[in-house]
């Protein structure tokens, strides 16, 4: 199984599927040569992705394909499904089950811009919301703040605290659920529930959307001897601190090579 994304973000996805399935021989690449994703236009976006997607699909010869990118989800799955024979699971925001468990009717989707932007998002908000008031926030630092994080670079509360404030709303009843629709975002979960001006109940679609990969693909057979490999489309270093942050998500590094393309 391939695990997709422009960034690390994806890895918060791989962690459930090799829990869910460790019968699978897993994959990660990440095209970190353009992320982040939300500065593309749309039509360069699903250009991008496919591309990378046709070298990606060559030389893996994956089973089924995770894109574990809300952004790149709501805009170039569709293309990706008719193009390629294989099956696709695609991360999206998680609206439906937010609204169903909040108590007080108030949920935020703390995303990207592009995914804030997308007529896939509002119409979710239109199919599944109900009586639900709902709060878009894009935010353009929060995924690059993740990042940096995971690379073991110091980040200031502050920073996160700017990218979160907005999501918690008081009007005519407190917001008591916040959709995480950026698999960046549960990388600095720990933080944003410190931070949080009072606790809610944190959306990651993580282990719904293993789930969904695990029951396309059948019964869990034996146990894979084989660790998760990874690809940089940037073919960059990776620093040891990075080195050791993919291993405690069972991936490997080493293993996998870049995919040198035109960003």
């Amino acid at each position: 199984m391939l695990v997709f994304d422009s960034g690390l973000g994806g890895l918060t996805v791989l962690r459930e599927i090799a829990r869910a399935r460790p019968d699978l021989r897993l994959v990660y690449a990440a095209d970190d040569a353009a992320f982040p994703y939300s500065r593309l236009d749309d039509r360069a976006l699903i250009a991008r992705v496919v591309a990378v997607m046709e070298r990606l699909i060559d030389r893996i010869q994956p089973n089924l394909v995770v894109i574990a990118c809300n952004t790149a989800s709501t805009l170039a799955l569709p293309v990706l499904r008719a193009r390629f024979s294989l099956p696709f699971v695609g991360t999206v925001p998680a609206v439906k089950p937010a609204c169903a468990q909040s108590k007080t009717q108030r949920i935020s989707v703390l995303a990207t811009p592009a995914t804030v932007r997308r007529d896939y998002t509002k119409e979710l908000i239109r199919e599944f919301a109900g009586d639900c008031r709902v709060t878009l926030i894009g935010t353009d630092r929060l995924a690059g703040i993740a990042e940096a994080a995971l690379r073991g670079e110091q980040v200031e509360d502050a920073a996160i605290r700017a990218e979160i404030v907005p999501c918690f709303v008081d009007e005519g009843g407190r917001t008591d659920t916040i959709v995480l629709a950026c698999t960046h975002y549960p990388l600095i979960l720990d933080q944003m529930e410190r931070l949080a001006p009072w606790p809610v109940a944190w959306i990651n679609p993580a282990a719904a959307i293993a789930r969904r990969a695990s029951q396309l693909l059948g019964p869990v057979g034996a146990r894979a001897d084989a660790v998760a490999r990874a690809y940089f489309t940037s073919g960059t270093k990776l620093s040891p601190v990075l080195v050791r942050a993919l291993e405690g998500f069972g991936v490997v590094a080493a293993d996998g090579e870049p995919i040198r393309l035109p960003v």
